[in-house]
């Protein structure tokens, strides 16, 4: 039975229908921590992980807790996310869960926050943009951006690298997605710093971004929002009025592309599209490539392989995309390693539509639904010694024995993120880059303390001491 779900603000008015509604509900929801309690609050903000998989461990795979007003059923393990992702996704609505209420205000309605018909119809648009062609042309802009930003570096200094490969990553994105460089001033270093004061509206507190009115994050946020809305809005029409030019960018892409019956995106749709785009392929790519450096420094025998494995294949030169997607086997195990103990997107959020089942439990329309690849990842009986960093859990042969839904970095099913292998051509160049230059070291004392708002990320930044990487010579050979 098909239940009609209607979408609320996200808002002080918001939380009071959600209130009401939970007040209303007569059907029970699967066992767990029902009752109102800031503290459990404050603990989902700021230890989720443990208390996730310590909820799981006492529930199952299905169970409820409260956050501050609002019930919350999660799914967690393969068959859990298989269900949420594939067999059952016609239960769930992305736009009425937590993302959709939270992204939509600042990006719009595109791939990460509609569904269904409007959801499929805006994918089969795009994929051409992600074609083998297109990702080609997008290999040198990654190649130069990476060269240009070590081209700041040096040896024996302090360089916070989280801060760095935002920077590196917004650059690539404006690049390859917008066509605009932000390093030569003018429009496109203006919309990357209006891009990045509108992200800032996810590192406020949560009681805070319910605010609104003049002087509240929600206020600034809508102000950014309207500035960049004027500088892509500026970009489509001259696109339009003129032609790309021969450009190669996902813009002219998407400008380009149309449906089975001719039809193409209208200018708010690209626009949309477009800052899902960015969103994903800025915030994404840079907490990935932070994550990596971080376990390749605590790591040596793994970043070892790492440089073998560059020197033998590229050996000092740049990387080909045919390179970057399949000539680095180790390293691709490396990043996959890497995703499965941070997943940038670390949870599915969703809201029931209809009334379903899974695991023993029925669960009511109207509630919203989370399942989450970082805990999954964590499951000692999917991943024995889940805590350990193992790339070899991700050769080929391994990778075959995971079951559906064990590993889910980038999503499942039609929602699988449609930038997957644009972002990993991404976090290879870069990476690739910076390994065969420099030696990164912590700082001493450092700590890692992992931010989780839009995407996990190093909280407070990730301080490194970047030193002149061994000559080859120097260095003893380790078999790959």
């Amino acid at each position: 039975m098909e239940v009609t779900v209607r979408e609320r603000p996200a808002n002080l008015l918001g939380v009071m229908y959600e209130i009401r509604d939970d007040l209303l509900r007569r059907e029970e929801l699967p066992p767990g921590e029902m009752s109102f309690s800031p503290r459990r609050t404050h603990r989902f903000q700021r230890d989720t992980l443990r208390m996730l998989l310590e909820y799981y461990e006492r529930f199952g795979p299905i169970f409820t807790f409260r956050s501050l007003h609002r019930p919350i059923v999660a799914l967690i393990g393969p068959e859990a996310n298989h269900f949420v992702t594939v067999s059952g996704a016609e239960n769930f609505s992305w736009r009425l869960g937590m993302f959709g209420e939270q992204l939509t205000p600042l990006i719009g309605a595109g791939l990460i926050t509609t569904d269904w018909e409007f959801h499929d119809r805006a994918r089969r648009i795009m994929m051409p943009a992600f074609h083998r062609r297109q990702l080609d042309a997008a290999v040198q802009v990654l190649v130069d951006e990476a060269q240009l930003a070590l081209g700041g570096w040096r040896t024996d200094t302090t360089v916070d690298f989280y801060e760095w490969v935002r920077d590196v990553a917004m650059n690539i994105a404006m690049r390859a997605l917008v066509g605009l460089d932000p390093r030569s001033g003018g429009i496109g270093h203006e919309a990357a710093e209006v891009f990045e004061r509108a992200l800032a509206f996810y590192d406020t507190e949560s009681v805070l971004t319910l605010l609104r009115g003049p002087g509240t994050p929600w206020a600034r946020m809508q102000s950014n929002r309207r500035q960049l809305d004027r500088i892509i809005y500026q970009q489509i029409e001259q696109r339009r009025a003129n032609g790309s030019g021969g450009a190669d960018d996902i813009l002219s892409m998407l400008l380009e592309a149309h449906d089975e019956d001719g039809a193409g995106f209208s200018a708010e749709e690209v626009r949309d599209q477009l800052m899902h785009l960015l969103f994903g392929g800025h915030d994404t790519t840079s907490s990935t490539l932070s994550f990596l450096i971080y376990e390749l420094s605590r790591h040596p025998d793994v970043l070892e392989r790492v440089l073998e494995e560059q020197d033998r294949v590229l050996d000092g030169g740049s990387p080909s995309a045919e390179q970057l997607l399949n000539g680095l086997p180790y390293l691709s195990m490396v990043i996959g390693e890497t995703l499965r103990l941070y997943p940038p997107v670390w949870f599915g959020p969703r809201m029931s539509v209809r009334p379903f089942e899974f695991g023993g439990h029925r669960v009511p329309a109207g509630v919203h639904v989370i399942h989450s690849s970082w805990v999954s990842h964590r499951l000692p009986e999917v991943f024995p010694n889940p805590e350990a960093f193992m790339p070899e859990r991700f050769s080929p042969e391994a990778r075959r024995e995971l079951p559906n839904g064990a590993y889910i970095p980038f999503g499942g099913g039609q929602r699988i993120c449609i930038g997957k292998r644009f972002g990993q051509l991404v976090v290879k160049a870069v990476a690739s880059a910076v390994v065969a230059r420099f030696s990164c070291e912590l700082a001493p004392g450092y700590e890692l303390r992992i931010g989780k708002l839009p995407t996990l990320s190093p909280e407070g930044g990730m301080p490194v001491r970047v030193r002149a990487r061994q000559p080859v010579a120097a260095r003893a050979t380790v078999p790959s």
